[in-house]
């Protein structure tokens, strides 16, 4: 294996570094390395990154370790090149130009997965916040990864990073350890790239618990000499052994500690430091799985096995195809010990993961059925979740986002958004916040101005143009337009229509209000008492009902200023005896022929509990016997309330094809195609609807509908029908 120390950078006596770069690749690439390493050495210059490290010094990092993992010239380069965006507006042609397309997409695949930053190092989140920012992280990865080697390279990344900060002994920013042990070790664990995984967690347990490391390291150095005596000793009898029992070629050395994986055993296990098997640990590696099985039964008769510390990851492989033989074993002295056994290929599998069998597509114009099959196993591996949540919340994400039909892109401060494929800024806007859509006017995507209806893609960094107020543009709710693709920011555009009606009329009812009030010279009013004796909970749902004509001015007047009571006459006519037509609708009793009009606030309809109220002017306003806005009326003028009831005409409206207005109000959790559903039962029950108002506010629907009939009947029976739609939470006569 290749070292990917930076002691290659310096030539005094050492290999120049173009030339451990180039090892194991063509003469035919060298030259190509060369230019790459001319370029990003004149561009990247004495520049540093946020983290301190510099530009050039991070380059050469990355591809030191792609050299470790054997990528090919294009990884190399790509990896060298990955800062060239910042300093160069036409990095893209530059690259190119110079290297050609395949190692431009690298680059640029490169540069859209290192924008991904978790949300604690943007923002204070809860633990539930930084889960779910994780997981679409995750899931970003995913989407990005049309090529393997993207992904290797962000992870020598984030190595090359930490190593940085582990030789100037401070992480200038634990969040990038924190990431990295939740979201980068994960992955390299997943595609079983081991020499990365150990390295980004014990360079980030460093960081995060420096106690806890420096405890674990003291014990370790304490017990070297002891420990690598025990190590010698058990490797020379092994190697002995072995060849004696038939098995050529294997080698057996000493297995390197990872302060990590022993604090995770000692916590997992609750058990201390000395209980520990793999403090001293053996590896065997051999030609053939036969060989693997053979030296197995020889370690467990040299020394004693221990009980439940055995696993056949041969035989069932771990989920990133991790194989090899675990055991651990206890020595005639007591001590305990951990031996690995595996074969070569397994070894290399374990140490380089997907890089030690990825064939990648050079020269061919279409993948091809292995490069798919290929494609199909990452995106399988990176699935990984195990590592990253429980199952129940992978279920959830995985059916609330498929890869095929979301999209990922990156804010300005780096928190990663997955949204609908095809949605547009003004989407992307609305899923920040409500506010930001409304007064979304532009956007820029990688910089770049775009125009509002440009579909988004994976990794690309938005940033959306706002003007002060305002809001959005009918234009937007034309499906022909492109201009919005997801039905929450939908949702939201219409609401926000819907609460500026709402606005106009309010404020349009507040007018006649005070109108009335001035009429009658009573500007001082309580406008508060006022609406509560009209049976409302608030001025601005009187003012709506004013506003939409449910509210007359004379009972606005009647409310405010008591009238003086009915004179004897009109109680000397009540008591009159009249038989009325069979064409009145409304019989008074002991009146006939009196001017009657149904009340607008409760809309009675046959064979509803009526009474009638004695009006000024406009004869007796007839209402359900249940209204509030009767029962308040009732409690001030006793004395001009009149019983009523149906006349014959009124009670066979439907033979008459006679038709009365009813409302139905209803509230509901808002969901899309909840006006669909509810209107679905009225069309089912030939009802005609002559009136709707809906308002949504903080997820709640508020509806109100106005039908005609001919009686009480359809009215309950749609009731009852409308009850049992999703969501809907209570209904009842307006």
């Amino acid at each position: 294996m290749v070292s990917v120390q930076h002691s290659v950078a310096n030539t005094d006596g050492e290999t120049p570094f173009d030339e451990v770069l180039a090892a194991g690749l063509p003469p035919e690439s060298r030259s190509m390395l060369a230019r790459a390493v001319e370029l990003a050495q004149s561009c990247y210059g004495d520049r540093q990154l946020s983290s301190g490290e510099g530009v050039w010094e991070h380059a050469l990092g990355m591809a030191l370790i792609a050299v470790s993992l054997r990528l090919d010239a294009d990884a190399r380069v790509a990896a060298l090149l990955f800062a060239l965006h910042e300093f160069d507006a036409k990095a893209d042609e530059h690259i190119e130009e110079a290297f050609g397309p395949l190692i431009a997409k690298l680059a640029e695949g490169l540069r859209r997965l290192n924008r991904l930053q978790m949300t604690s190092r943007t923002e204070t989140g809860t633990p539930a916040d930084l889960r779910a920012q994780t997981e679409v992280l995750r899931k970003m990865v995913l989407a990005l990864a049309e090529d393997i080697r993207v992904v290797l390279l962000r992870l020598a990344s984030r190595v090359q990073t930490l190593r940085h900060f582990a030789a100037h002994k401070e992480c200038t920013n634990l969040d990038i350890a924190r990431e990295s042990m939740d979201l980068y070790a994960p992955l390299a664990n997943r595609l079983g790239v081991w020499q990365l995984k150990w390295e980004l967690e014990d360079l980030s347990f460093r960081f995060l618990e420096p106690d806890t490391y420096k405890k674990i390291a003291k014990q370790l150095d304490e017990r070297r000499v002891e420990r690598e005596a025990f190590i010698a000793e058990s490797i020379d009898r092994l190697k002995h052994d072995v060849a004696a029992i038939g098995v050529t070629g294997a080698e057996v050395y000493g297995r390197p500690k990872h302060i990590y994986s022993i604090w995770n055993k000692m916590r997992n296990k609750n058990v201390d430091f000395d209980q520990v098997y793999d403090v001293r640990a053996l590896r065997v590696l051999v030609d053939e799985v036969r060989d693997c099985y053979a030296v197995l039964s020889l370690v467990h008769e040299l020394w004693e096995p221990i009980a439940k510390e055995f696993d056949d990851y041969i035989l069932k492989p771990k989920g990133n195809n991790y194989q090899s033989l675990h055991t651990a074993v206890r020595t005639a002295d007591g001590r305990s010990m951990e031996v690995q056994i595996r074969t070569r290929d397994m070894h290399r599998h374990a140490e380089m993961g997907v890089a030690a069998h990825w064939r990648y597509k050079e020269g061919a114009k279409d993948g091809g059925s292995d490069y798919d099959e290929k494609i199909a196993l990452l995106r399988n591996l990176l699935s990984w979740r195990d590592e990253v949540t429980d199952g129940a919340m992978w279920e959830e994400h995985t059916k609330a986002a498929a890869l095929d039909d979301t999209v990922y892109v990156v804010t300005p401060q780096g928190r990663v958004i997955d949204l609908a494929a095809g949605a547009t800024p003004i989407d992307f806007a609305y899923r920040l916040h409500t506010d930001l859509g409304h007064r979304c006017r532009g956007a820029k995507v990688d910089g770049q101005m775009v125009p509002l209806d440009t579909p988004l893609q994976s990794g690309q960094k938005v940033e959306i143009v706002t003007a002060k107020q305002g809001g959005p543009s009918r234009d937007w709710l034309n499906p022909q337009q492109g201009y919005l693709v997801t039905s929450n920011a939908r949702a939201k555009v219409r609401r926000w229509f819907v609460q500026q009606e709402e606005e106009e009329t309010a404020a349009h009812g507040k007018a006649i209000v005070l109108k009335e009030l001035q009429r009658g010279g009573m500007t001082q009013a309580n406008q508060d008492d006022l609406a509560s004796k009209l049976g409302f909970k608030d001025t601005h749902s009187f003012y709506l009902a004013v506003g939409r004509g449910d509210i007359s001015g004379r009972q606005i007047h009647n409310a405010v200023l008591p009238e003086v009571p009915v004179a004897p006459e009109p109680e000397l006519i009540i008591r009159q005896s009249h038989k009325p037509s069979s064409e009145d609708k409304v019989l008074v009793v002991g009146v006939g022929r009196l001017l009657t009009q149904l009340a607008r606030c409760c809309k009675p309809v046959p064979p509803d509990a009526i009474q009638g109220f004695v009006t000024r002017g406009r004869g007796v306003s007839i209402h359900r016997s249940d209204c509030s806005s009767f029962q308040n009326i009732a409690r001030h003028h006793p004395e001009r309330i009149v019983p009523a009831e149906w006349g014959t005409h009124a009670t066979h409206a439907k033979q008459h094809n006679e038709v009365f207005p009813v409302d139905i109000a209803l509230e509901a959790h808002d969901r899309p195609g909840l006006l669909r559903d509810i209107s679905d039962v009225f069309t089912r029950d030939k009802l005609n609807v002559i009136g709707v108002n809906t308002v949504s506010k903080s997820g709640r629907a508020h509806m109100r509908f106005t039908i005609e009939v001919t009686g009480t009947e359809p009215v309950q029976r749609a009731i009852q029908q409308i009850g049992e739609v999703q969501g809907v939470v209570s209904v009842s006569r307006g």
